[in-house]
C-alpha cells in the first residue's frame, strides 16, 4: 500500500490568531490553520482516486503549519469507509456515498465532499481505438465481445484488467458506465497507479480510472462520441463521476477541520485541484443524490 507522510517540523512563529484552536477561514495558503502549537496527526485512508489530492494538499498544508503530521493512504473506498467508521483513522477517503457500502453505518460518519472526479475507460495505446458505444463497453466488460477487431481495432484478444471490489471506482463505473452490469471474472488491482502500468504496458489491455490518472501512456476512450473532459462532466453530458468524499467519525475537532477546510479553500479548489484533473465542487451545473437523481443546480 502507498504511503505519503508528510511531517515538516521547522522553527517559526505560527501564523494564527492569540488563543484560536480553529481554522482562521483565511483562504490562503500561507494562513496557519491552529494556534496551539500541538502536534496534530491526522491519517487518511481509502480511495486511491482521492489519494493524489489529499497527497498534495496534505504538503501544502504541512509546509505552512509545522505542527501537522498528515499521513495519506490508499487501500480503496470500502477500507476507508470501514477505519473511518470504527475510529481506526482520522479521515475516510472515499469515491462513493457511505450510505452505498455494505456493512457501513453511515449514521455514524459524516460526509465532506471536497471535489468531483471524472472516471473513464483506458485502453493499451496500440489497440487503435478511440470510441465505443455504451452497449460494446458492456459487451466487452461482460465478456460478449473479445476482441478488439469487433470493434474496430487490431486483431488482438481483449485483457480486461478490474479493480478489486472494495473500490470505489469500480462501484461508480459498474453503476454508471455498465448499467449496473457484473464484469467478467478477470485480474484485480487494488491501485489506480498500478492500473494504469499494467494497461500501458499490457496488449489489448482495457481499465478505468479517475481522470487524476489519465497520461499519454494510455488511451481514454470516448462513449458514444462524448469525450471524457471536465466540461462534459459538469452538465452530466458525461455520466461517469463520482463526489470525492472526506468523511470524519462524527464532527471533527478544530484541527481536523482546518484542513478540511483548507482543501475547500479557493486557493485549493482552483489549484491543486484543477491542476491535477479533477473538478471543483462549485463547478458543477447539476447535482446528484445517493439514490442517482439528477437535478439542475440553480
Amino acid at each position: 500500500m502507498k504511503k505519503t507522510i508528510f511531517s515538516l517540523v521547522f522553527a517559526g512563529v505560527l501564523l494564527a490568531g492569540c488563543g484560536s484552536t480553529g481554522a482562521t477561514g483565511d483562504s490562503s495558503s500561507g494562513s496557519s490553520a491552529t494556534g496551539s502549537g500541538d502536534t496534530v496527526q491526522i491519517t487518511a485512508v481509502g480511495s486511491t482516486a482521492l489519494q493524489p489530492l489529499v497527497e498534495a494538499a496534505g504538503e501544502e498544508f504541512a509546509a505552512n503549519n509545522a505542527n501537522y503530521q498528515i499521513s495519506v493512504q490508499g487501500g480503496g473506498s470500502g477500507t476507508g469507509l470501514s477505519q473511518v467508521e470504527s475510529g481506526a483513522v482520522t479521515i475516510g477517503n472515499s469515491d462513493v456515498f457511505a450510505e452505498e457500502k455494505d456493512g457501513v453505518d453511515a449514521s455514524k460518519i459524516v460526509d465532506h465532499q471536497v471535489a468531483i472526479v471524472g472516471m473513464g475507460p483506458v485502453i493499451n495505446s496500440e489497440v487503435g481505438v478511440t470510441d465505443l458505444s455504451k452497449e460494446d463497453l458492456v459487451k466487452i466488460f461482460t465478456g460478449e465481445i473479445t476482441n478488439w477487431n469487433e470493434v474496430g481495432g487490431a486483431d488482438q484478444e481483449i485483457v480486461v484488467i478490474n479493480r478489486a471490489s472494495g473500490s470505489g471506482t469500480r462501484s461508480t463505473f459498474e453503476k454508471w458506465a455498465l448499467d449496473g452490469a457484473t464484469p467478467i471474472e478477470s485480474q484485480e488491482q487494488d491501485s489506480s497507479g498500478t492500473v494504469r502500468q499494467i494497461v500501458s504496458s499490457t496488449p489489448g489491455a482495457i481499465s478505468y480510472l479517475a481522470f487524476s490518472y489519465f497520461d499519454d501512456s494510455l488511451t481514454a476512450l470516448s462513449i458514444d462520441g462524448v469525450e471524457p473532459v471536465a466540461e462534459n462532466v459538469e452538465d452530466n453530458s458525461w455520466t461517469i463521476w463520482s463526489y470525492e468524499h472526506m468523511y470524519t467519525n462524527g464532527e471533527p475537532d478544530a484541527d481536523v477541520q482546518a484542513f478540511i477546510d483548507y482543501i475547500m479553500s479557493d486557493d485549493v479548489q482552483n489549484g491543486i485541484v484543477q491542476d491535477l484533473g479533477y473538478l471543483p465542487v462549485n463547478s458543477m451545473q447539476v447535482q446528484r443524490s445517493v439514490d442517482g437523481d439528477i437535478t439542475e443546480v440553480n
